[in-house]
């Protein structure tokens, strides 16, 4: 729990909930006040008795727990509310998420559950943001095209499981289509969680032969190996209190493999040529395009590390699934390559975006990006939109388009 003695207020209008989670966080060191419906717990705010966190329930008679938010919001802005919901109302506890609420629960819980929440809720109050993963994933550590862009029912139900997940030590494995963003998921797990001051560490494992992977994730002593001319930390000790983000997983070797299956299961290692036991506290997020199940039953992939890897999964839906983000996605890379390249671009024509729409992205949302940079240079130096002519052919013709995705044909 928080080393700090906190002041948080517990309503619920079931006398029982009240008093057990009155209970587990009086036991943990928290000054409790209890209220057993929204306008008592609004008198409680008002009349000076100030808060530290709120745990509501959703659904109360006379004032629920949407309007107690907004209440307790005027008096603090930052004053983080977990919201308490059976499993009918998890929506309603999501459109409360939007409204500024830190996170919510299902009932029936478990109080471990409600003790790692209390803990995150009160974490991040002490580093003054109590705000979720939208704000968050806009940090000034992260890229503007990493952010995440889209409000189709596909990418709502991505990112309300990084809400759900931020604040977790579980690893999340990462799964979609080249292109689809899986390294802009993964920063928004980082940038959204009580990790986020702390390092983003990625890494391409497919790029990487054994030798040179196994130094570049454990690192190495000088003279393990040769060319091996002084000590390297490894990308474990650079992220260490941090997140490292392992992309295409499944291309890692079998020896890796059981080196990280080790670090998972020990949260501790040597460097190659070693003896020092290195101890680390690092959230992995992985990513894969890959069929792992496939690679497990062919002897490929180790089994044991698989379930490891994907305690949480996250699916990132191809651009194909989510047409109607396109539009979004579209001028949020307007802004950005407008920007770079001083073009006073500032939207795409509606022929434009209707020729974008009826195109199968087979290269997805990179493929996107790549063709609106590319028309944002190509336009006059006066032009203010995009129009169909700065489209590649494959994009305006797509019948007559190779499956791979478009070349550069102008």
């Amino acid at each position: 729990m928080s080393k700090r003695s906190a002041r948080i207020l517990i309503v619920d209008d079931e006398q029982h909930i009240r008093r057990v989670l009155e209970a587990v966080m009086a036991k943990e060191g928290h000054q409790v006040v209890t209220a057993e419906n929204g306008r008592k717990a609004i008198d409680v705010l008002r009349n000076g008795d100030k808060a530290d966190l709120i745990v509501t329930d959703l659904i109360m008679p006379d004032i629920n727990g949407v309007e107690l938010l907004a209440a307790a919001k005027e008096t603090d802005p930052d004053l983080p509310v977990i919201m308490m919901t059976a499993h009918g109302t998890i929506k309603s506890a999501v459109d409360a998420m939007k409204l500024g609420a830190f996170d919510y629960i299902t009932k029936p819980f478990e109080l471990d559950d409600v003790k790692q929440l209390v803990k995150n809720a009160l974490d991040r109050r002490e580093m003054g943001d109590s705000k979720p993963t939208r704000a968050r994933s806009r940090s000034r550590k992260t890229r503007d095209a990493d952010v995440i862009v889209g409000s189709s029912p596909a990418m709502r139900e991505v990112i309300d499981m990084i809400e759900r997940v931020k604040d977790s030590r579980a690893s999340v494995l990462v799964r979609g289509e080249s292109g689809t963003g899986k390294e802009g998921i993964a920063r928004a797990l980082h940038y959204g969680s009580i990790r986020a001051d702390k390092p983003f560490v990625p890494v391409a494992c497919v790029a990487l032969s054994e030798q040179l992977l196994q130094s570049e994730l454990f690192g190495h002593e000088k003279g393990s190996f040769t060319g091996s001319v002084g000590q390297k930390k490894g990308r474990f000790e650079m992220a260490n209190h941090g997140t490292l983000f392992l992309d295409e997983i499944g291309d890692i070797p079998q020896t890796v493999q059981m080196m990280l299956l080790r670090v998972i299961q020990e949260r501790e290692f040597e460097r190659v040529g070693g003896n020092e036991v290195i101890k680390i506290d690092v959230r992995l997020v992985t990513a894969t395009n890959q069929d792992l199940e496939k690679m497990v039953a062919e002897g490929k992939f180790r089994e044991d590390l698989f379930y490891r890897l994907h305690v949480i999964t996250l699916y990132v839906p191809p651009l194909r699934e989510r047409l109607e983000d396109i539009p979004d996605l579209v001028n949020h890379f307007i802004q950005i390559y407008s920007k770079e390249n001083a073009k006073p671009v500032r939207a795409a024509s509606m022929d434009t975006l209707e020729a974008l729409a009826a195109y199968n992205w087979p290269g997805n949302v990179r493929e996107l990006e790549n063709c609106i940079e590319r028309a944002v240079v190509l336009a006059d130096p006066d032009a203010v939109q995009i129009t169909p002519d700065l489209l590649p052919k494959a994009v305006l013709n797509p019948n007559n388009a190779a499956s791979g995705g478009w070349v550069d044909d102008k």
